[in-house]
């Protein structure tokens, strides 16, 4: 049988990390290979670890089609679906494959939109499907993104800002567990050389790099607090003789709308 490793594919989904490898190691060779390995023609879509453990130790495997496949778009879809559904997967990994998922599938309704005809299958593959893969539902809000990640909104703004400004090192501070989503959010807004320097560390500067984020946001609103509701004597003194100035603009005008009224 002839697989072919797709190094995109094999990359699409963070790896395990080498304890969790190890595991899955130690349970192929005491129970065997028992889940399929999932192809697409003759590329490899699901089961890379269990086909890499196999292939060194010499274990027999299954294999099944997915004949439902019509696109990478399709093969993409159905790996995050997979994954979300696995309690193995992070909080912090569950959160990307979701905002992945809704990228795919807002990209395929805008195509879908401007074509006046469905794209044709993917090249190279079986192109007699029975069916193609249903159109998976929109995730067009973020409380929808943090239903299909089973996550909460507030932890889909976190991971939203994390994608989108931390440094390499700081996400893979989140990924390994070094540090928590709420903490790597606030570390994210530092520029990319503190959050190196804060990642490189290790866990207490990067704890310590959160808590001076936190206290910088946190003094501006306690000044604005206090200087709302400051009750000192000048400040009481400038209102008392702001109000007395109102009262004569005020009597002032009434006088004008009198004289005014008194006309012939």
């Amino acid at each position: 049988m002839n697989i072919v490793i797709n190094p995109d594919l094999k990359a699409y989904i963070d790896p395990l990390t080498p304890e969790e490898h190890e595991s899955l190691e130690r349970s192929l060779l005491t129970e065997g290979c028992r889940d399929a390995l999932v192809l697409w023609g003759d590329v490899l879509v699901d089961g890379h670890n269990r086909y890499g453990i196999c292939q060194k130790h010499g274990l027999p495997f299954q294999t099944v089609q997915n004949t439902r496949f019509q696109s990478m778009e399709d093969v993409h879809l159905w790996m995050i679906d997979q994954h979300l559904g696995r309690r193995s997967v992070s909080d912090f990994q569950r959160g990307v494959l979701a905002l992945r998922k809704r990228e795919i599938v807002a990209e395929r309704r805008a195509a879908a939109l401007a074509a006046s005809a469905p794209a044709p299958a993917s090249a190279g593959h079986d192109a007699a499907a029975t069916s193609p893969e249903p159109a998976p539902e929109p995730l067009n809000s973020r409380e929808a993104i943090a239903r299909a990640a089973r996550l909460s909104s507030s932890q889909v703004v976190m991971i939203e800002k994390i994608r989108k400004q931390a440094a390499p090192e700081l996400v893979a501070a989140v990924k390994s567990g070094t540090i928590s989503l709420n903490a790597a959010a606030a570390v994210a807004s530092l520029p990319a050389e503190e959050q190196v320097a804060a990642a490189i560390a290790g866990k207490d500067e990067l704890k310590q790099a959160a808590k001076r984020v936190r206290d910088a946001r946190r003094k501006p609103r306690e000044e604005t607090v206090e200087s709302a509701g400051d009750g000192t004597p000048d400040t009481v003194a400038a209102l008392q003789q702001r109000v007395a100035e109102l009262t004569v603009e005020n009597a002032a005008l009434r006088q004008q709308v009198a004289e005014l009224s008194a006309r012939p």
